[in-house]
């Protein structure tokens, strides 16, 4: 194996003191402490994607090593926040970056002999997903998730309703299923909220890579290309019969739609762009559904069912370093 030259790992250690820093500034309470939290991938994402799997190795430990000591010597307790910030955000954009780089020769699966085919983006959302799942749950273990952490906020809010009107008077089981609720909804929204800005933040690098010419992915088309793998129905369907367990497998399983769920509305959203191009209603009606989609449940549920109806893998082919063809290729198989 190759050793990596010194370049390439000053490189990687660059990207990780950048990544460490944004991930600090997220930290501190901010109106773009949310845009911050994403960025903070991206350069563990360029250097990998540009530079290869030693500078995203480099760039995650340096990153996750400045952030456990600059935390620690805050706080002792901040190693909580540290661990989740490399659990969540630098390894998650390590690994991409490594799996965005795997190519292997089409003739391995059944494709011609002079091209290569590339790790499918399919595959990549399904680890990016299992990831953040992994992370949200070993964060929700070391922070003692469960209801002592979520019931004290909903009383919370019930006594802010009660200052504000004082002849509220809530119903006990309406007070109860709320706490259940909240219980479950908070790992969803955080496992789906890190899946859609890890992707946004791998798809602006591609762009970014790509546009440099240091990239060696071709550049994909995402509405054609961006789907869930089939298997990942399965974990999807296994994690809401989990919800119906109670305790444990039920925080489990509302993480598991949180993080699935949000892959397969990524690919809802990519279906939906590719089957509404050449439409002349087509830039009104997408700003209509993404809007919709934040706003309402029933058109999120919508987006997430087409995108649970259209699962499939597409490969990226380009030409071998020897072969007299066209530097990229569109090709699926």
């Amino acid at each position: 194996m190759k050793r990596p030259s010194l370049k390439t790992l000053l490189i990687g250690a660059l990207a990780g003191l950048t990544a460490a820093l944004l991930a600090r500034g997220a930290l501190q309470p901010s109106f773009f402490s949310v845009v911050l939290y994403a960025a903070c991938a991206m350069p563990i994402l360029l250097s990998g994607l540009a530079w290869g799997k030693a500078a995203a190795a480099t760039s995650v430990v340096t990153a996750s090593v400045i952030t456990f000591v600059s935390l620690g010597a805050e706080e002792p307790g901040f190693y909580v926040i540290a661990l989740m910030l490399t659990l969540i955000a630098f390894v998650p954009a390590g690994w991409l970056s490594h799996l965005a780089n795997l190519a292997r020769p089409a003739s391995e699966l059944g494709g011609p002999d002079h091209l290569l085919a590339w790790y499918p983006l399919s595959d990549i959302l399904l680890h990016l997903c299992g990831l953040v799942t992994l992370a949200v749950i070993v964060f929700g273990v070391q922070i003692g998730y469960g209801p002592e952490v979520t019931d004290p906020i909903v009383d919370l809010l019930i006594t802010s309703v009660k200052q504000q009107q004082p002849e509220f008077m809530p119903d006990p089981t309406a007070t109860a299923q709320t706490k259940s609720l909240i219980l479950l909804m908070l790992p969803a929204v955080q496992g789906g909220m890190w899946v859609s800005m890890l992707f946004a933040a791998y798809y602006f690098a591609v762009r970014i890579v790509a546009a440099s010419g240091r990239g060696l992915r071709p550049r994909e088309d995402i509405p054609s290309s961006l789907r869930m793998n089939r298997n990942s129905i399965f974990v999807f369907l296994a994690g809401l019969a989990a919800c119906f367990f109670g305790g444990v497998p039920a925080l489990i399983g509302a993480t598991v739609i949180g993080t699935f769920g949000a892959g397969f509305m990524l690919s809802g959203f990519a279906s939906l762009h590719f089957r509404t191009r050449g439409k002349d209603w087509r830039l009104p009606a997408l700003i209509l559904c993404y809007l919709a989609s934040m706003l309402m449940l029933l058109p999120a549920l919508l987006i997430l069912v087409l995108g649970l109806g259209d699962t499939r893998k597409a490969i990226a082919l380009t030409p071998t370093k020897d072969a007299d063809t066209p530097k990229q290729s569109d090709t699926k198989i």
